[in-house]
């Protein structure tokens, strides 16, 4: 009899420790799988912000990219734009330098015009003009000279009320320079120089027609 019952607790105390140890694992195993899961979420959490992440950094890159992109574009454009300009201010400064050699070089010419003794007293008054002085020597190059004689000069004087006397013969340029007989005072109207005192105003004028005549 007390064999049975020592049989029985037996019996239930190892069947208790085995619902016990069931239930233990059980709840372990729970425990278990629910960190599995938490782990998985917080994984799922993670490569998701790092995909967005990935995401924003590649837009904003892209973003960046294109801002370089567009600002090279206009540079290249201005860049372009400042080199044709330079070109075309290079072709002008070429036409007019031409031009200006072209007209220097025809000066002399201005000499056989059957008016070129007017031209030449009208270089001796302004000449006198400028210098506002007296008595004032005259030089001037061999083929100016030889059309004005002393009559002309006499009558050239008497016009503006000052002496003008004859100075030595020019060995370079066309027309006259007029000084005072001091040498303090000096104005050089010959054609060659009045040009080069002229070639800025008339720069733009000349440049307009070269145009015109032969398109831009």
């Amino acid at each position: 009899m007390a064999k049975d019952w020592n049989n029985r607790i037996a019996k239930s105390e190892s069947e208790g420790s085995s619902a016990l140890s069931r239930a233990v694992l059980g709840r372990a195993t729970a425990e278990a799988e629910q960190i599995l899961a938490d782990a998985q979420a917080k994984a799922e959490r993670l490569r998701q912000e790092a995909h967005e992440r990935a995401q924003g950094e590649r837009k904003a890159i892209l973003e960046r990219a294109l801002r370089e992109a567009d600002q090279i574009r206009k540079q290249a454009v201005i860049t372009a734009q400042l080199q044709a300009q330079t070109m075309r201010l290079q072709r002008r400064e070429g036409l007019l330098n031409q031009v200006f050699e072209e007209a220097h070089r025809k000066l002399a010419s201005v000499q056989q015009w059957s008016n070129y003794r007017q031209i030449a007293e009208q270089l001796i008054r302004e000449a006198v003009m400028s210098l506002n002085s007296d008595p004032i020597r005259i030089s001037a190059d061999a083929k100016t000279r030889s059309l004005l004689p002393e009559t002309a000069l006499a009558a050239l004087a008497k016009d503006l009320k000052v002496q003008l006397e004859i100075g030595p013969e020019l060995e370079h340029g066309t027309g006259i320079i007029a000084e005072t007989t001091d040498g303090r005072q000096r104005y050089d109207n010959t054609l060659e120089i009045r040009l080069n005192r002229r070639w800025e105003t008339i720069r733009a004028p000349v440049y307009r027609l070269l145009i015109g005549e032969h398109g831009s």
